[in-house]
């Protein structure tokens, strides 16, 4: 569930321009080939509907996700869309998809029988992405011997199959060493072969995620899917140094002050007591805290207030938290978390150093308690 109010006074400002910006750069980047852009996961947190309808709209021949839950939810928004699901989906429900003129991921021969049984009564064919497991270790076909048994069921079913695509995904297209996704590239290239007699000329290989995109044009084939940079974040710092791209981040997280009080040396805040006033200080309160998807870990971080820094001081609580202020701030203050703020700037990538991950946790694991409001500018 997602709240269309906000009576709280804390919001996520999800910038379409900036996501349209990013689109058209990687679009000017590759005229000629077909883009998915990938939304799973509540579009990295930005937002289903609005991200994918921007991407669209700048360019963007389809959209890519993690499930037919969420193939469903974009199909209903864009009937005419091209939708991928990039994960497993269960072959009871394979006839759906069809209805739906959803493309599915496949990389198990036992899965084509199963699917083609289901399907046998329908007209219309099952569009299929074939998955290779080139050295990423998730999904996808491993082996040659489970090449060959996929390629002997998808003949025997061919009346149930269309053959869209191909692809695979890289472990380390945004490290330095380009060692491993060397071996990654040469093994898919080795079971492509193997795929010949069943890819027809419409079968599209899509290789490249954002990092590769970015660093590695020319060995991009049909397609790309980019992912992380349509969001205006880079897959890496080794990516960010070298990249001709200048993106543009789309995210940012507000609050107001909900209270300001004045604390005497001695004098505790929040569970456990851990912190104690040296001095007197004045306290803020802001409506925000791990319920919202801000984790008890960015204790000790930094918010942006009138340009000013505030450290949050004391447990971070479900639905509070509470920062050090350098004076008496109105009630009403508006308090920025991620974004710009009198000059000053909070970047995702500074929340997710802090926790020690990575950019793509911080839009996702802010919850849907916290409403998102779209700009464009």
């Amino acid at each position: 569930m997602e709240f269309s109010t906000n009576f709280r006074h804390t919001w996520a400002e999800v910038n379409l321009t900036a996501i349209k910006e990013n689109m058209k750069m990687i679009r000017q980047s590759y005229p000629n080939k077909r883009i998915y852009v990938a939304v799973k996961a509540n579009a990295y947190g930005h937002g289903y509907i609005p991200v994918s309808e921007a991407a669209l709209e700048a360019g963007a021949d389809a959209l890519a996700v993690a499930s037919l839950d969420e193939a469903i939810l974009l199909r209903d928004a864009f009937p005419e869309a091209s939708i991928l699901v990039m994960g497993w989906t269960d072959p009871r429900y394979v006839s759906i998809a069809v209805e739906t003129d959803i493309q599915l991921t496949a990389f198990q021969a036992e899965w084509f029988a199963q699917a083609a049984s289901v399907l046998k009564d329908k007209q219309e064919q099952l569009k299929i992405h074939i998955k290779i497991d080139s050295g990423m270790g998730r999904i996808g076909i491993k082996t040659k011997e489970e090449a060959y048994a996929v390629i002997e069921e998808v003949t025997k079913f061919s009346s149930e199959f269309e053959m869209s695509g191909i692809f695979t995904h890289f472990a380390t297209a945004d490290s330095f060493d380009l060692s491993y996704y060397e071996k990654q590239m040469n093994y898919f290239y080795e079971m492509l072969e193997i795929f010949s007699p069943i890819r027809t000329p419409e079968t599209q290989i899509h290789i490249g995620n954002t990092a590769a995109s970015i660093r590695f044009p020319d060995d991009m084939v049909d397609g790309i899917r980019f992912g992380i940079g349509l969001y205006g974040l880079y897959p890496s710092k080794e990516v960010e140094e070298i990249s001709s791209y200048q993106l543009k981040e789309a995210f940012s997280l507000q609050s107001r002050l909900a209270h300001v009080k004045k604390m005497k040396p001695g004098e505790h805040i929040s569970y456990g007591a851990t912190y104690e006033a040296e001095q007197e200080e004045w306290i803020g309160t802001v409506p925000i805290g791990y319920g919202d998807g801000w984790i008890r870990k960015l204790q000790g971080f930094e918010v942006l207030i009138e340009g000013e820094k505030s450290k949050i001081v004391g447990r971070i609580c479900m639905d509070q938290l509470m920062v050090r202020l350098p004076k008496a701030y109105p009630v009403g203050t508006k308090v920025t978390l991620i974004g710009e703020n009198g000059g000053q700037r909070i970047r995702v990538d500074d929340v997710a150093d802090y926790l020690e991950t990575i950019n793509y946790e911080i839009p996702c694991i802010i919850t849907n308690r916290v409403p998102r409001v779209y700009l464009t500018n």
